[in-house]
């Protein structure tokens, strides 16, 4: 299961079942869980540990050291969750002191030639388009979708079920089951085929739509909108969604179309 023509450092941890193809580098302090397959010209640097029937496809690299000017050769990782997919030639690199760990969950695709920075934290079930590149300490919740070519400034968080139009430059937070489009980047509507995919009932998804309809259209600052938004709908998970999604945001929250016209 093991090429011949690969280097493997003898205190990496390589599970059952593990393929490794020709031309891998696996350096020390790794992990590799069983039924992962490692295809050819894959590097895996110190401090990676990679879950359970995943696939890495050739040219990627993984587990670098970070980009960032401020890292003193900490002992930093990154982890990978069971089943996902890191296709061929993208980047992640290890975390820094600031949280020590870069950290990509189960069953995510992130596809060519994608970068993943230091820190950033993705959850479950996410999809990265080709080469969409993320920097440092960037958050993205369980679902998100990021077509092709996305750039995200540092610290910026993508909601839950959210969907980012390819070629879209973010630098404000994304409110979790919006669509994020248009140049530059605005509120473009709810990601209702999402929704309706991932088994949100109907119901759900006006109650959603009328929140963001308080947010984005009555004219209000944040602060009014979500006091009206708590005030006149229904207290759901969905809704405490939102409303700590955007409470909590501190480099502010994904503009409205209209505000975008007015400038």
């Amino acid at each position: 299961m093991i090429h011949p023509l690969t280097s493997i450092h003898p205190k990496a941890k390589i599970g059952k079942n593990v393929e490794i193809g020709p031309f891998v580098t696996i350096d020390k302090n790794v992990e590799i869980g069983k039924g992962t397959r490692i295809f050819s010209n894959v590097t895996i640097f110190e401090g990676a540990r990679i879950g359970k029937n995943c696939q890495v496809y050739p040219g990627a690299i993984l587990s670098a050291i970070p980009q960032d000017l401020k890292f003193k050769g900490e002992d930093t990782i990154i982890e990978i969750g069971n089943n996902s997919i890191i296709r061929e030639c993208v980047t992640i690199h290890r975390g820094t002191a600031s949280k020590g760990t870069t950290k990509i969950g189960e069953n995510c695709l992130i596809m060519a030639y994608s970068h993943i920075a230091h820190d950033c934290v993705l959850e479950n079930n996410i999809i990265l388009g080709n080469a969409t590149q993320l920097a440092g300490e960037v958050k993205v919740a369980d679902w998100a979708i990021l077509a092709g070519g996305v750039l995200v400034h540092q610290f910026c968080r993508i909601g839950e079920h959210a969907m980012v139009q390819g070629g879209s430059r973010l630098s404000k937070d994304i409110p979790p089951y919006v669509i994020a489009g248009r140049e530059p980047a605005t509120y473009a509507g709810l990601n209702i085929i999402g929704l309706r995919r991932r088994g949100f009932s109907p119901v759900q998804i006006e109650l959603i739509h009328n929140a963001y309809r308080i947010i984005y259209q009555s004219g209000l600052n944040n602060t009014d909108a979500l006091k009206r938004v708590e005030e006149e709908l229904p207290d759901t998970p969905e809704r405490e969604v939102i409303i700590s999604f955007i409470k909590n945001s501190e480099r502010g929250i994904l503009r409205g179309y209209k505000e975008k016209n007015n400038d």
